[in-house]
C-alpha cells in the first residue's frame, strides 16, 4: 500500500519506518525543513533503539521516503496518517492546532479517495473537527471528494517501541465505515498473522481508549508511590509490598514501581488533557486530579531528601546525578523528574555534576551552557568529589554499583536514590547513607 505519515516526531517516525519494515511504501512528510534534510540523511532526531537501522534500512530500499511538499504527501497515499504533536495548552487541554492544520492540508490537496487517520493522542471528538476541517477545504475549493476519518491511537513505550508496534497487545480502529476497515486490515496485516489484534470499535470510544489507558498506567504509579510514602513513614519496606501486591495476578507486577515520579510526553499531558476533557463535558475528575497531584509532589522527594540529608542547607554542595531522560532507553526530558531536581538544586544554591547514557544533547538543548552544571563522560565522572549522589533514571548502567568504590568518591557519603536500585543493607554495611523511596529506612 502506499502510505503518508504527517509528522515525523517519536509516533510519525516509528510509525512510518515500521509500516515501510513489512513491504509497504511509505512517504513521512514534515514541514520542518531541517529535519527532513537530516532524515533524508539518515541523521535520526532521536533515540529509540533499533530506529536508526530500520529507517536507513528502508531508505534504501525505496520504501521510506521523506518530504516537505504538502501536495506530494497527499497525493503518494490513500492512507493519510496525522502523527503530529498535540501538546497541553495553558489549561491542560490538548492543544490541536497541528492536527487540524493537517486535516486543511490534506483538504487543500486531495484530489481522490483518502482514509485520514488521527495516529496522533487526540480528545474525543476530534474525528469530527477533522472530519469538518476536510469538508470546509473541499468546499472553498468547489470540490466533491470522498474520504473517511478514523481513529488508530498508538500504544507505544518509549524505549521498546518498535517492539511494541510489531507486537503489540491490540490494534485499535475507530470506525463505522467497512471500507474503512478492509483497508486498515490491508495496511496492518503484516502484523496480524498470530492472532486477530485489530479492535474495531466507535471512532470516541477508540479516541477515549488511548487515554483510559495511560490513565490507567499512571494511576497505578501515583498509587504505588502514595503506598511508599506510607511505607516510610510506618517503617516498612515498599519493595517487599510490592512484591506482595504484585504477585496478586488481578495487579501484576507492571507500573507498580515507587520511585520519583512518571515524566515523558504521555503520561503528564494525558492525565491533564482526560481530566480537563472531563471538565468540560460537566464530570468532576477526582481520581485523575489526584493522579495528577501526587506525582507533582513525588517529583519533589529527592529534592526534599537531600535537603534534609544536609540540614536544610546546599548551598556550595555538588550533586551528583546519574539519569537526566524520563525512563530508560529514551533521550526525552519532557517533564522528567530530573529537570525538577536540577532546578531546585540550583534555586538552593547547589552544583550539579549529571551524566546520562543518551540525554546528554538534549539537557544541553534544554539549559544550555550553565556554571552549576557540568555534564560529564561517564558515571566514574559524576561522582567524584561530589557531596551527594541523586539517582534520577533507572539506567542499566547503575545497577551494579561497586558501593565500597563509591564511598570513597564522594565527599559526603550520601546516596537519594529515587529509582530504589539498591538493596539497604548492602549500602549501609559500605558506610553510605542511603536514603530511597518508601524503604523504611530514609533519614532515620
Amino acid at each position: 500500500m502506499n502510505v503518508t505519515v504527517f509528522g515525523t516526531g517519536y509516533v510519525g517516525l516509528v510509525t512510518g519506518a515500521c509500516l515501510a519494515d513489512v513491504g509497504h511504501d511509505v512517504m513521512c512528510m514534515d514541514v520542518d525543513a531541517d529535519k527532513i534534510a537530516r532524515l533524508e540523511q539518515g541523521e535520526i532526531p532521536i533515540y529509540e533503539p533499533g530506529l536508526e537501522a530500520m529507517v536507513k534500512q528502508n531508505m534504501a530500499a525505496g520504501r521510506l521516503h521523506f518530504t516537505t511538499e504538502a501536495a506530494k504527501a497527499v497525493a503518494f497515499g490513500k492512507l493519510q496518517f496525522i502523527a503530529v504533536g498535540t501538546p497541553p495548552d495553558e489549561d491542560g487541554s490538548a492543544d490541536l492546532q497541528y492536527v487540524i492544520a493537517v486535516a486543511d492540508t490534506i483538504g487543500e490537496h486531495m484530489n481522490d479517495y483518502k482514509v485520514i487517520i488521527n495516529k496522533s493522542t487526540v480528545p474525543v471528538g476530534t474525528a469530527d473537527r477533522v472530519r469538518a476541517a476536510v469538508r470546509s477545504a473541499l468546499e472553498a475549493r468547489d470540490e466533491q471528494v470522498d474520504f473517511d476519518v478514523c481513529s488508530n491511537p498508538e500504544f507505544l513505550k518509549e524505549g521498546a517501541a518498535i517492539e511494541d508496534f510489531a507486537h503489540g497487545a491490540r490494534i485499535v480502529v475507530g470506525t463505522d465505515s467497512d471500507r474503512v476497515k478492509a483497508l486498515m486490515r490491508e495496511c496492518y496485516a503484516p502484523y496480524n498473522r498470530l492472532r486477530d489484534k485489530l479492535m474495531f470499535m466507535d471512532v470516541r470510544a477508540a479516541e477515549l481508549t488511548k487515554y483510559a489507558a495511560n490513565a490507567m498506567l499512571a494511576t497505578k504509579i501515583s498509587f504505588m508511590n502514595e503506598i511508599a510514602n506510607l511505607a516510610e513513614k510506618l517503617g516498612a519496606d515498599v519493595e517487599q509490598v510490592r512484591h506482595g501486591i504484585g504477585s496478586d495476578p488481578r495487579i501484576g507486577y507492571h507500573f507498580i514501581y515507587p520511585g520519583c515520579g512518571y515524566g515523558g510526553s504521555c503520561f503528564p499531558k494525558d492525565v491533564q488533557a482526560l481530566a480537563r476533557t472531563a471538565a468540560q463535558a460537566g464530570y468532576e475528575p477526582e481520581l485523575l486530579n489526584a493522579v495528577e497531584a501526587v506525582n507533582r509532589r513525588q517529583k519533589q522527594t529527592l529534592f526534599t531528601k537531600l535537603m534534609q540529608a544536609f540540614d536544610n542547607d546546599l548551598q556550595g554542595k555538588t550533586i551528583a546525578l546519574w539519569g537526566l531522560a524520563f525512563k530508560p532507553d529514551t533521550d526525552d526530558m519532557r517533564d522528567a523528574p530530573s529537570r525538577m531536581l536540577m532546578e531546585a538544586l540550583w534555586e538552593a544554591g547547589a552544583r550539579v555534576q549529571a551524566y546520562d547514557p543518551q540525554a546528554m544533547r538534549e539537557c544541553r538543548r534544554i539549559y544550555g551552557d550553565r556554571d552549576d552544571l557540568v555534564l560529564v563522560a561517564d558515571r566514574i565522572q559524576a561522582v567524584k568529589g561530589a557531596d551527594a549522589l541523586a539517582i534520577c533514571t533507572e539506567w542499566k548502567d547503575f545497577r551494579a554499583v561497586d558501593l565500597d568504590w563509591l564511598k570513597q568518591q564522594l565527599a559526603t557519603p550520601v546516596v537519594v536514590d529515587g529509582r530504589n536500585l539498591f538493596d539497604p543493607a548492602r549500602v549501609k554495611e559500605a558506610g553510605l547513607l542511603y536514603y530511597a523511596v518508601g524503604r523504611g529506612d530514609s533519614l532515620q
